[in-house]
């Protein structure tokens, strides 16, 4: 961004906008929970059942076909007869990783009960919890609150 551009714009809060399009694409109940599955590596679908407890045949089998639909998961076939599927994330639906890591860490530190292991994720070393930072990667630096813009 120019100086002239930054001088122009505007600090204001994100926009409802994308965030409810994000919702009415991914929001529902078990697609969060079938992408985290998948980001671990290509999963067959009695795999998937297992690593996404509680859900119903047909509905895992409605997610993964809408989410195939979106671009968000490929379908490759590893036996023909019968036509049995392997499934695995696009790259679109990898970027998604970060955000589940939020919501995972937002819901452990919000009311997660330790003895289930819901503890926010910590520093390795000295174990004080992380937090998140923004990052711009052309200055190379840390981006504070109040240097966000939206464009």
């Amino acid at each position: 961004m120019h100086d002239a551009d930054r001088r122009t714009a505007v600090r204001r809060p994100a926009s409802p906008a994308p965030l409810a399009d994000a919702l009415e694409r991914i929001g529902d109940r078990w697609t969060l929970l079938v992408i985290a599955a998948l980001l671990a590596g290509p999963l067959r679908f009695g795999e998937l059942q297992e690593q996404v407890p509680g859900v119903a045949t047909n509905v895992l089998s409605a997610r993964l076909r809408e989410l195939e639909r979106q671009g968000l998961v490929i379908a490759e076939p590893y036996s023909t007869r019968p036509v049995r599927l392997e499934y695995r994330v696009t790259a679109r639906a990898a970027e998604l990783e970060g955000a589940l890591r939020l919501l995972s860490a937002w819901a452990a530190s919000a009311g997660g009960e330790p003895e289930h292991g819901h503890e926010p994720p910590a520093h390795a070393v000295c174990g004080t919890p992380l937090e998140v930072r923004h990052w711009c990667p052309t200055c190379r630096q840390v981006v504070d609150e109040d240097e966000e813009v939206w464009l």
